[in-house]
């Protein structure tokens, strides 16, 4: 049984998770480097997609990059403090991904609560879960963003394999179960946070991105 002790940690592991994910690192490239708000450009988001429209590809690897890190550092932290609790870090890294989607700390800025889709933390929580998904993931979402041409479906794609790559591991590989369960919860995160993105995609009207991207006139 459960003392109060391990409740309010965990409760408190989960509450900081939330807090790393809800960083809106693209709001602040993009505010340090071009002087610009985010939100006022292309799809109004903070992940690594719109930093690039806002700045350029930099900006969105620099961007895709700190997101990354909120995840992968939510787990870590949830592992460092509870080790032997494998549902306390798969909360701390969908809690990571959620605040990344409704992020209190952009929201405290811009009054704009809805940030991202969450691939990134999305993508380094489950590095942290299992580190060679990034041979699988990262080029699955560098061909759906570049050459596909469309974030949305990157980041439904990310998901979806990460899913697939922790419940073979789980299956085949002797990983714990509960990792994923993690690619679920989060799975429908991103899908939730993208209904107006799969609306647009099937209307036809969806924006793109990378060599499909339209240009400035």
């Amino acid at each position: 049984m459960l003392d109060i002790k391990t409740i309010l940690l965990s409760v408190i592991l989960v509450l900081c998770a939330y807090l790393i994910g809800s960083i809106p690192v693209g709001y602040l490239v993009i505010k340090l480097f071009k002087r610009q708000d985010i939100t006022q450009v292309g799809s109004g988001r903070t992940g690594g997609t719109n930093a690039m429209r806002a700045g350029g590809i930099w900006m969105g690897l620099i961007t895709g990059l700190g997101d990354l890190l909120k995840g992968f550092l939510a787990i870590w932290i949830a592992r460092t403090w509870m080790p032997g609790s494998l549902w306390i870090q798969v909360l701390a890294g969908a809690a990571a991904v959620f605040g990344h989607n409704w992020s209190i700390w952009l929201y405290l800025i811009t009054r704009r609560l809805d940030a991202g889709a969450g691939t990134g933390p999305n993508v380094g929580a489950a590095i942290a879960f299992y580190p060679p998904v990034a041979l699988v993931v990262i080029p699955i979402v560098l061909f759906f963003i570049l050459v596909v041409g469309y974030a949305s479906l990157a980041s439904i794609a990310a998901a979806l394999t990460i899913v697939i790559v922790l419940f073979i591991r789980a299956a085949y590989g002797g990983m714990p179960w509960e990792y994923s369960i993690y690619g679920l919860i989060t799975t429908f995160i991103v899908v939730w946070a993208l209904r107006p993105n799969i609306k647009r995609l099937l209307a036809g009207t969806e924006r793109r991105v990378g060599i499909f991207a339209k240009k400035p006139l």
